[in-house]
């Protein structure tokens, strides 16, 4: 059993050893490996017993948009290539007549952008603790050698498992909870900015929401409502946002989930009166400690409007050789359920 506190690591003891692989040396899979064929009937079970009531669909996926405010030098641009008519300010043409006697145009685009941008699955190399990544692999080798180890195409089969969702906004605005609750310029409420979430607001907010127990290979998503800003206050979006810390992160990882996630760009606070010098600890313990994939940026707001707590999570990345990340969307499926008021 790991400590649920916040005590920062030893980066120099973890080096040397003192994580062992959770699932053994040269693992890809981690928690993704906690999903069974029988995990995956029972999750499915519940739309079989929706019947006649429906299954609704979500998309989790986030609308990228050139200027899509981003951490470092992540951007997405986008290009329209056509053939068959003449070039316009819209589109550059590699023809500029129909072809054949079907006078057939088309059109395609030519896109650039991180997978890391947007609505992402993170995967176990995205961050390591010096040298060491996931499994016991060295960055060195892996970056240097061109290993592809921990690259999407080693993901495994599609994704499809319990989701559970952590209201946490709808938790704190039910309990009056004002010191944990901000707007956007809108009047949208959202949790307030730097806002630690703490274990017992995971607990509480599993309460409130008839959660359970979160149960290995689960997808574990927080709602905070992060994403109101992203396209009418992207500085805001950006310079801060809520979350969770280490303490946090360890009481979640105890669970083995497959994955955990948020709405927000950074899975846990940044807020330095929280984490004083450290980087991103917890990005570290998930992926390097407990093989645990992190989802951010997802799009829960439709999800927890409509009332919806527990559901079927699907995601397949996109396989390509060498990416670290997927921003290919997951969905949600759930029993239709009537709109919370």
């Amino acid at each position: 059993m790991h400590p649920i506190d916040d005590e920062p690591f030893d980066a120099a003891a973890v080096e040397a050893g003192a994580w062992p692989p959770p699932y053994g040396v040269g693992d890809v899979l981690g928690t993704y490996g906690e999903v069974t064929a029988h995990k995956r009937a029972a999750v499915l079970a519940m739309l079989v017993a929706a019947g006649a009531g429906g299954v609704r669909s979500f998309n989790l996926g986030e609308t990228l948009f050139e200027g899509y405010p981003a951490y470092g030098s992540r951007t997405y641009s986008l290009d329209v290539h056509g053939s068959g008519f003449a070039s316009t300010e819209h589109a550059e043409t590699e023809r500029s007549r129909p072809w054949g006697p079907n006078r057939l145009t088309s059109l395609e685009e030519r896109v650039s952008f991180s997978f890391n941008l947007g609505a992402k699955i993170n995967g176990l190399a995205h961050c390591g603790v010096g040298d060491l990544l996931y499994g016991g692999r060295s960055l060195a080798a892996l970056v240097g050698g061109g290993s592809r180890a921990l690259d999407t195409t080693t993901f495994g089969p599609p994704l499809v498992t319990r989701g559970l969702l952590f209201d946490v906004l709808g938790y704190y605005v039910a309990q009056g909870r004002h010191d944990a609750i901000s707007h956007t310029a809108e009047g949208q409420a959202l949790v307030r900015d730097d806002h630690r979430i703490t274990v017992e607001d995971l607990e509480a907010c599993a309460v409130w929401a008839g959660l359970g127990q979160i149960e290995a290979g689960d997808a574990v998503l927080l709602h905070t409502g992060w994403r109101r800003l992203l396209h009418t206050d992207p500085q805001r979006y950006l310079g801060a946002n809520p979350g969770v810390f280490l303490r946090e992160t360890r009481w979640l990882a105890q669970f083995r989930p497959a994955l955990v996630g948020a709405d927000t760009w950074c899975f846990e606070t940044i807020d330095p009166a929280v984490t004083g010098p450290l980087v991103t600890p917890c990005h570290q313990e998930l992926f390097v400690r407990f093989g645990i994939r992190l989802g951010e940026s997802l799009a829960l707001d439709e999800l927890a409007d409509a009332g919806v707590t527990q559901f079927v999570f699907c995601h397949a990345p996109l396989p390509a050789v060498g990416a670290i990340s997927s921003n290919a969307p997951a969905i949600a499926l759930a029993p239709e359920l009537p709109f919370r008021p």
